[in-house]
């Protein structure tokens, strides 16, 4: 298991810090498989309560190809974030290729109904098969 550092965005009073992990484990380079978790945490920094309703991401590997992702909430849950709450869950994702991007938002609704988008970070993954290049 390789873990890099934490990426982090704040967009409306609302931090996403993601970290990547390359699974080891579970990916079989010899096959094209690549497997990465990602933890991902997120802080309620305003003085509102808030609602994670969906989730929206992009993601790219090395070659280029994109894949969406869009579903309502994460992991099966739709959290409640009330001012100073911090929301934190674990996800994954597999590649065809030894490194990749993801990038994507979170759209929040605020206790009067009206949905906003938060960003996620953009995160590299890379794999130790990675060639070094910057993402």
């Amino acid at each position: 298991m390789m873990e890099a550092g934490a990426y982090n965005k704040i967009t409306k009073n609302i931090q996403v810090s993601v970290t990547p992990v390359y699974l080891s484990d579970r990916s079989r380079p010899e096959d094209g498989l690549y497997v990465w978790a990602y933890q991902v945490r997120i802080e309620n920094q305003g003085t509102h309560t808030v609602t994670l309703k969906y989730r929206h991401w992009r993601i790219t590997n090395a070659e280029g190809h994109t894949e969406t992702v869009d579903g309502e909430g994460v992991v099966g849950e739709q959290p409640v974030l009330a001012p100073g709450d911090i929301y934190e869950y674990t996800s994954g994702t597999p590649l065809s290729t030894p490194s990749g991007i993801m990038v994507g938002s979170y759209d929040m609704q605020s206790e009067g109904g009206k949905l906003f988008a938060v960003d996620i970070p953009a995160f590299s993954l890379d794999s130790p098969d990675a060639i070094s290049s910057l993402h």
